[in-house]
Order: C-alpha cells, then sequence, then structure tokens
C-alpha cells in the first residue's frame, strides 16, 4: 500500500514531505506533487510533515478523492522525480485549505 497526495495540494506545492522521503518517491508537476506508488515503502513519515494535511494513506483517502489514487500512479511515471526541498508556490498559504481545486491541477 502506497501514500496518496491529495487535492489539497494542488496550487500550494509544499515541498517538507520530499526531504523525509528515504526512497524519493515524490514527483514533481507544475502546481502539484504525486507519489509513485510503486516506490513508495508505507514508511509513514511524510503524511505528518504536510502542511496542507493533502498525503493519506491508500486505504485511509477520503471517499471524494479516491480519484487521485489513479492520478498519483499515472503522474509519477510522466513527471519528474523531486528529492529537494523548494519553496512553496507563492500562494500557497492562499490556498491552503480551500476546495474544490481539481481544477486547477496543470498536467
Amino acid at each position: 500500500m502506497a501514500f496518496v497526495v491529495t487535492e489539497n495540494c494542488i496550487k500550494c506545492k509544499f515541498t517538507d514531505c520530499v526531504d523525509v522521503c528515504p526512497v524519493d518517491c515524490f514527483h514533481e508537476g507544475p502546481n502539484f506533487l504525486v507519489i509513485d506508488p510503486d516506490e513508495c515503502i508505507d514508511c509513514t513519515l511524510c503524511e505528518p510533515e504536510c502542511p496542507a494535511n493533502a498525503i493519506f494513506a491508500e486505504d485511509e483517502v477520503p471517499d471524494d478523492q479516491h480519484q487521485f489514487i489513479a492520478l498519483n500512479a499515472e503522474l509519477s511515471k510522466k513527471w519528474p522525480s523531486i528529492t529537494d526541498v523548494k519553496d512553496a508556490l507563492p500562494e500557497a498559504d492562499d490556498w491552503n485549505g480551500k476546495e474544490h481545486k481539481a481544477q486547477y491541477l496543470e498536467k
């Protein structure tokens, strides 16, 4: 079982989670991060580090966020790996906690 990045990461892209990942399973898109389910070792280190509370164990993903399980798997194959902490997006604090952000996901 892997961890999954969900909707609240969109337009925030905090990278605190990347810093603690022992296997470098995060991948970076323009305004969102994803976890490669084939690389994730289910270590649980990333979940508490996410300031947006956007990371869940696959079996704990909220019902309205289940589409992000497949999206993480798909996009992790297309986007480059991220291994270093970067600044969050400029308006991350304004977007953190806003609902219905899936429409803003840049692929």
